[in-house]
């Protein structure tokens, strides 16, 4: 199976489709971290590129995510940015949707998907439903795919502890050069989840 995951540059999910053996692909503007199996071009030209049984999409969410509503909900300096956001982010959905039989497009909770939700599935996953100790709420539109199923369901700590904290890590996360990167990462054992459940579609 051919798969492109777009706007990825850590090759978290790249590499656990290439382990099933895929011809899987990461693109981004960036350099991959490792510089394998990577096209460092525009996402849009990629998915024109290459004929793709399967496209993942991880566009930016800075300015589509729910927790920027401060900055760039309606009435702030900054909603002309989530508009263009959201406006390039469908033009994506689309595309990928016309050159692949199955996409799937991920965010944190966001503004696209209410919009995305008038055409497909909408799922919300967990990073501890996949055995990781992480609360972060992430979404999933879905083209021809089924919800992921949880692999290794963690139990929650109770809100406000100690433990909680720890498992809020991502969220609380301080300023520093690399937080937009390190908060965008795919969790392994959601990517693992992905290529897993996913690949046996093309069996």
């Amino acid at each position: 199976m051919k798969v492109l995951i777009g706007c990825e540059e850590s090759g978290v999910v790249r590499d656990a489709f290439r382990k099933l053996g895929h011809d899987a692909w990461s693109c981004d503007l960036l350099p991959s971290d490792d510089m394998t199996y990577h096209l460092q071009c525009d996402v849009m030209l990629s998915i024109k590129s290459g004929e793709w049984d399967l496209i993942i999409l991880h566009p930016p969410c800075t300015h589509l995510s729910l927790s920027g509503n401060r900055w760039y909900g309606r009435g702030t300096e900054g909603y002309g940015k989530r508009v263009e956001a959201v406006k390039w982010t469908a033009n994506l959905w689309k595309l990928a949707k016309a050159n692949a039989p199955r996409v799937a497009l991920e965010n944190p909770t966001s503004v696209i998907f209410p919009i995305l939700k008038r055409e497909c599935e909408v799922q919300y996953i967990q990073p501890h439903q996949f055995g990781h100790k992480e609360v972060k709420k992430t979404g999933f539109a879905l083209h021809n795919l089924p919800p992921l199923v949880p692999t290794d369901e963690l139990v929650v700590p109770a809100p406000g502890s100690d433990a909680m904290k720890e498992w809020e890590r991502v969220w609380r996360m301080g300023p520093s050069e690399d937080r937009q990167r390190l908060r965008s990462r795919t969790y392994e054992g959601v990517g693992k989840a992905m290529a897993e459940q996913w690949s046996i579609l093309d069996e």
